[in-house]
């Protein structure tokens, strides 16, 4: 009986070590670069283009980036400068937080995305609460 109580116990013990083990474990959060980001996109399946800059927008590290929609008739050259269609941007790790820029009011719109992948050709993010809402582009 105590030889029983012995083997009892030291499974339970080998469970919890296991379970220490794993929940110590910590997940690296990936961290992508701000160059790789950098350049002309187009979000695949669509005629959506997003250009980001390295022009400094600020003095707190964010750039200047902007977008536009050939199914809506806008080309860049369409695009007020620093004004609707512009947003500022940062990449911190494998946050990409976008300020977009509207002309009323000059109001500020932040927009927080969690890339999941950004490579020389391939960019591919969601926003941060929404991981199913993908959203995928490829380097032009």
């Amino acid at each position: 009986m105590n030889c029983k109580f012995q083997i009892s116990h030291l499974k339970f013990l080998c469970a919890a070590l296991v379970a220490v083990a794993l929940c110590s474990c910590k997940q690296e959060t990936p961290e992508f670069h701000l160059a790789d980001l950098q350049g002309l996109w187009l979000e695949n399946g669509s005629k959506h283009y997003v250009r980001f800059t390295e022009e400094q927008a600020d003095q707190t590290g964010y750039f200047w980036g902007c977008e536009w929609d050939l199914n809506d008739d806008v080309t860049e050259e369409d695009l007020v400068f620093h004004g609707n269609g512009w947003f500022k941007y940062n990449l911190n790790k494998d946050q990409l937080l976008e300020i977009q820029r509207m002309d009323q009011d000059w109001a500020d719109i932040p927009k927080i995305y969690t890339v999941t992948l950004l490579d020389d050709k391939h960019l591919t993010y969601h926003p941060k609460d929404y991981k199913n809402e993908k959203i995928s582009f490829t380097k032009q």
